[in-house]
């Protein structure tokens, strides 16, 4: 038995078919006969053959069959966030139905380190996303747009180059204030994702709230400000992560101006908040409410179940991988904004009097 790798030529051979039918019953695409794609295929099995040099089909294309999805963030940091999992399950189902597979890039673990990833200037991908989208100076955009590798901006700023999908978080955060306020809360903290790439860790001056540039961030503390309220306390958290959330909690409820609501951008940090407040003696919601943002379910936080507003996580996903498609059409998708509800739980209630 010859060594050598058996080829399409051999299996069109041995099937008796041409080496342009033999390819069309590989690739799935084409008028062919079931009968003679089951022979080829059959040939195929009989030789070893496995199937077309997925190589010299990118290079016949001009497609790499690659999306680039750049998470903004340190891997294990994502990882442990049920919100990107949700959003990226998916993402990746969607992409998977229409034979596209997905390169994961992170972003930066230190502030200090080049904002923008070796693979987003070279690697070979047809589409891009940018899972958390900053804004229109984002260096990694900007590098995608030298390359001219089309893009998809999650909860970014939309622009008439780029696809974005977002949600309707300003409004829904304003509806959680108002919410509380209906409860008759009047002293307000805010738990805030990060602002910038600097992820830094505590209170934020009230000088330093209109120079957010994570768009996420800020259309959520725009939301608070909306309802009519000037949060007492602004503490910005590095990730959304239960011990940032907890260390925030810790700080705020420790003032002697104690808030009598917390707003947090994330249901994680709001999980974190609620934690710190058992571990403080301060029942919830009896001496302080707290919300959340993304409606996820943490069973572990029993018996408290978090007020929160509810982002669609999957649907999410399968819209960006939509928005993939018809840029590899060639076409640039209407913005698109998915609704939020609130959902409220057990950590709000009555102000204390």
């Amino acid at each position: 038995m010859s060594s050598q790798r058996p080829t399409l030529a051999d299996v069109a051979s041995a099937a008796g078919v041409s080496v342009s039918t033999a390819s069309l019953a590989f690739s799935g695409a084409g008028p062919i006969a079931s009968t003679t794609r089951e022979r080829v295929l059959a040939a195929a099995a009989d030789l070893g053959y496995l199937g077309p040099n997925p190589l010299g089909r990118q290079l016949r294309s001009g497609r790499s069959g690659i999306v680039g999805v750049v998470v903004g963030d340190a891997l294990r940091r994502s990882f442990r966030d049920p919100v990107s999992i949700q959003v990226l399950d998916g993402l990746v189902g969607t992409l998977g139905e229409m034979g596209l597979g997905v390169l994961l890039i992170p972003g930066p673990t230190d502030p200090a380190e080049v904002p923008v990833d070796p693979l987003v200037l070279s690697a070979a991908m047809d589409v891009a996303v940018l899972l958390w989208g900053s804004g229109t100076e984002d260096p990694v955009l900007q590098a995608l747009r030298r390359r001219g590798v089309p893009t998809v901006v999650v909860e970014g700023i939309p622009e008439p180059d780029v696809a974005t999908v977002g949600i309707d978080d300003r409004r829904g955060m304003a509806d959680v204030v108002r919410h509380l306020q209906e409860l008759g809360h009047e002293r307000f903290a805010c738990v805030t994702l990060a602002f910038d790439r600097q992820r830094r860790d505590g209170f934020v001056e009230p000088a330093r709230w209109d120079e957010v540039v994570w768009q996420v961030t800020r259309r959520r503390l725009d939301g608070v400000l909306d309802a009519g309220v000037t949060p007492d306390a602004v503490y910005e958290t590095p990730a959304s992560l239960v011990e940032h959330g907890k260390a925030a909690g810790f700080a705020i409820l420790s003032r002697e101006d104690r808030p009598t609501a917390v707003v947090c951008q994330s249901d994680l940090l709001a999980s974190g908040v609620v934690l710190a407040a058992r571990e403080l003696g301060l029942a919830v919601p009896g001496d302080v409410s707290i919300a959340g943002f993304d409606g996820l379910d943490l069973p572990w936080l029993a018996p408290d179940v978090l007020t929160s507003v509810v982002q669609p996580l999957a649907e999410k996903g399968m819209v960006v991988g939509r928005a993939v498609a018809s840029l590899l059409a060639g076409d640039i998708p209407d913005p698109t904004v998915l609704p939020v509800t609130l959902r409220p739980g057990t950590t709000t209630g009555p102000a204390p009097r």
